[in-house]
């Protein structure tokens, strides 16, 4: 199933250089730039789940308004992960290198005429990264729309009414990510899914993948877990992936179209 990588997720990949130039001058364009990370996720999911979500979300997005000048960069596949180090297998770099990579990714791919730039993020730790590279990024590109997006905040509006599990039960490769992957590569998914429940002593800080809190706090991943995974895995279904990956498409569509109609001349 990931040999569809190159013709589904990654459209930039396939296309001429005048092609993504001819896309980038259109009335209202926009760049989509997934971002992910390469770290554990328990044992029962691959390392790269992060990137193959988010890197899926931007390719069923771009899908639904394929009326539109939009365009799937390749995704930057490691993120900021120091934190799930303890457990091997995770590829980090660090914040001052992601954020680097990220604005000279950026930087080169709007050189090819962009109205706009959406930065979708799929790693929680990348959150502070993406909200950086915005900011950068708009200083550096007043003629451009710069945007970050963290994917799973798009279904806060609707995940209750797919869940079983509480919250606590949709965090680090839990019921929402195992469900997802579930639906989109059912072969990549184990059948050891220990994972603990999510643990939080302090009460305005993150309840779920899809309820962050208002209060960060750093711990090394360890802390929470002593399997890597957190939340109610046995709970997924690949029935609740594929309803939450098309509402998640419902909902990026709607960003898509509006941030095109946003920057039409």
């Amino acid at each position: 199933m990931l040999g569809n990588l190159l013709t589904g997720f990654w459209s930039w990949l396939t296309k001429t250089a005048p092609e993504i130039r001819d896309i980038g001058a259109a009335n209202g364009s926009v760049l989509i730039v997934p971002v992910g990370s390469v770290e554990q996720h328990g044992s029962h999911m691959p390392v790269g789940t992060d990137t193959i979500l988010v890197s899926e979300v931007a390719a069923l997005g771009a899908e639904r308004v394929d009326d539109l000048p939009v365009l799937v960069a390749p995704p930057i596949w490691s993120g900021y992960s120091p934190h799930h180090l303890h457990f091997g297998g995770t590829l980090s770099l660090s914040f001052e290198t992601a954020l680097a990579t990220l604005e000279d990714v950026v930087n080169t791919g709007l050189e090819n005429g962009f109205d706009a730039v959406l930065l979708l993020n799929g790693h929680g730790g990348n959150t502070s990264l993406i909200g950086a590279a915005v900011s950068e990024l708009g200083i550096d590109n007043t003629d451009v729309e710069v945007t970050g997006l963290t994917y799973f905040a798009l279904a806060v509006s609707f995940v209750d009414e797919i869940r079983d599990s509480e919250p606590g039960g949709m965090a680090h490769g839990g019921e929402f990510e195992t469900s997802l992957m579930l639906h989109l590569h059912e072969d990549l998914v184990g059948d050891d899914r220990e994972a603990e429940p999510w643990n939080e002593p302090h009460e305005h800080g993150t309840n779920d993948l899809v309820d962050p809190g208002p209060l960060s706090v750093y711990r090394s991943f360890e802390e929470y877990s002593a399997s890597g995974a957190i939340g109610e895995p046995d709970l997924a279904s690949a029935e609740k992936g594929a309803e939450i990956f098309d509402r998640l498409g419902d909902e990026l569509e709607s960003v898509l179209r509006e941030l095109s109609e946003q920057n039409r001349s």
